[in-house]
């Protein structure tokens, strides 16, 4: 029996773990290794969707060790061509608060050693990141999200660092003073290999906390995981909500610019 297929992807992030009920769980292997864990395929509103908690449903897989080229082609391998991926985030300027979400429009990669690409020879292959998220699909999730009440954020640029540790002051000021909204520890490489594979791609980042580059500003302490999972898990409600809403309104085809992602990207040797 063949795998079955799904349109649309979630990456899920801590505490999201539940997302999809009574469905069908699959082990995908791929030439990357097994992904975070087994992929979850259902349906919602009659549009087929695959849901991956990055972490592993026990949150056991720290942000620098994920297989993400593993769980990016696990998705392309059911069909998947449209990818939201929420995550928990901290604020790096005092207006973003925690509770609000932001719908990134730009990301700063400061990862290091992470695997970041499929494409590692021998054609050589480069894809234009210049916009990194779908904008038809930011589009419909700050939509919705307005529509449901939420507090969103209409674009910010995402910073990722390697963690598994958080910033330093310094760092965190420094994150700050370039006008930088929210800090992260998933968002690279998962959102470039998703172009890579030409599927649609947007974030959705739930504020957890202030970044402590922010003390004195806002009068805010160092973060602390049990605060971010505290502050995340009264949040889930919403993402699902938001979610729900967003999926029976994706259009059937990927943006031009997903799609079309390897169109003149490869050199070819003559």
């Amino acid at each position: 029996m063949g795998l079955p297929k799904a349109d649309i992807g979630i990456f899920g992030g801590s505490g999201f773990y539940s997302f999809i009920e009574g469905v069908r769980e699959l082990a995908i292997q791929t030439p990357y290794g097994p992904p975070s864990d087994r992929l979850a395929v259902g349906e919602i509103d009659g549009r087929s969707v695959a849901f991956l908690p990055r972490h592993g449903r026990h949150h056991t897989i720290p942000p620098h060790r994920i297989n993400y080229r593993a769980n990016l082609w696990a998705m392309k391998e059911l069909g998947v061509t449209r990818i939201i991926g929420p995550c928990a985030a901290g604020s790096l300027q005092a207006e973003v608060a925690p509770g609000h979400f932001v719908v990134c429009d730009q990301i700063v990669d400061r990862t290091s050693g992470r695997p970041h690409t499929f494409y590692d020879g021998p054609v050589t292959t480069h894809v234009s990141f210049a916009d990194p998220y779908d904008p038809v699909l930011r589009e419909l999730a700050v939509k919705k999200a307005t529509e449901l009440g939420i507090t969103v954020h209409d674009a910010g640029t995402m910073v990722v660092v390697e963690g598994p540790r958080f910033s330093t002051r310094a760092e965190s000021k420094w994150f700050a003073q370039m006008g930088w909204q929210v800090i992260n520890m998933t968002g690279y490489p998962e959102a470039l290999l998703a172009r890579e594979l030409e599927m649609g791609y947007t974030n959705v980042s739930l504020i957890t906390d202030y970044d402590v580059g922010l003390e004195g500003t806002v009068g805010v302490e160092p973060v602390s995981h049990a605060e971010v999972v505290k502050v995340f898990e009264a949040n889930n409600a919403k993402l699902r909500d938001l979610l729900f809403a967003m999926i029976p309104q994706l259009p059937a085809e990927p943006s031009p610019l997903a799609a079309r992602a390897l169109d003149g990207a490869r050199f070819e040797a003559h």
